[in-house]
């Protein structure tokens, strides 16, 4: 049994730690970033409401998919562009939300990671000169809004790339009691789960001057292995970001 910190936002984190309990394992969660709605909830309807106007939508996060379908506009299962999702957790995202499964495009199940990588060589075929994609996204508090690697694959290629921002990412407030918590955690040797570098940065503010090199970090993706090794995290394991995956990389530390 592993002691887990799972620092994915509320809702997320309140799933992984039953799934992990049910595993066997000692899980916690200790979310690293709060989802707010959209910075202007108007500028989201409207484009809502020209949903089938593009040729595609690709969604950053199940985060995107929750935000983007319950804005006012047309349902979900009368999508007629392609649905891109960067990895199962996002795809499994579009299918409670009605989208039908034949107009979601994914990385295949064995892809080395979920990323826009992956993505790409699963969509580029897709995208010709005046293709229209819109990229479903949120925010952090000082507006950035993320990578935009396949925005760029995709205007090279002579498409059209709108944006949408759906939801806005922060960190959380934290008590004295929250900072002695995760203190505690890591003194005990917990692994904390992390599946994004801005939860990592949030995480070094909330506790300015703590000590990481005795602490243990699961990154679900290379660049957040990076980050957590760069903020001189003593342990770092890699591993892809489906509970499978978590899961198997926590029993072969036993």
């Amino acid at each position: 049994m592993s002691l887990v910190v799972v620092t994915r936002p509320a809702r997320e984190a309140a799933t992984w730690v039953q799934a992990l309990g049910a595993a066997g394992h000692e899980a916690h969660a200790l979310p690293l970033i709060d989802i707010a709605g959209p910075p202007d909830a108007e500028a989201l309807a409207h484009i809502r409401r020209q949903t089938n106007a593009f040729d595609a939508l690709m969604f950053v996060s199940a985060q995107a998919v929750d935000r983007f379908w319950s804005a006012p506009g047309p349902a979900a299962a009368a999508v007629t562009a392609r649905c891109w999702a960067p990895g199962p957790g996002t795809a499994r995202a579009l299918r409670l939300a009605g989208v039908p499964l034949g107009q979601i495009d994914q990385p295949p199940p064995d892809a080395a990671q979920f990323d826009s990588e992956a993505l790409w060589a699963r969509v580029a075929p897709q995208v010709r000169p005046g293709h229209r994609l819109l990229i479903v996204h949120g925010v952090s508090g000082d507006g950035h809004a993320g990578r935009d690697w396949l925005a760029r694959q995709c205007a090279a290629a002579g498409g059209q790339v709108g944006r949408c921002v759906a939801y806005q990412r922060r960190a959380p407030v934290w008590t004295s009691a929250n900072a002695a918590q995760a203190r505690a955690w890591t003194a005990a040797g917990a692994w904390w789960l992390f599946s994004s570098s801005e939860a990592l940065a949030h995480l070094a503010a909330l506790l300015p001057g703590q000590d990481w090199a005795a602490a243990r970090a699961l990154a679900t993706h290379p660049r957040i292995a990076q980050t957590a090794r760069a903020q001189g995290w003593g342990r770092v394991l890699e591993t892809r970001p489906a509970l499978p995956d978590v899961l198997r990389t926590l029993e072969s530390l036993h």
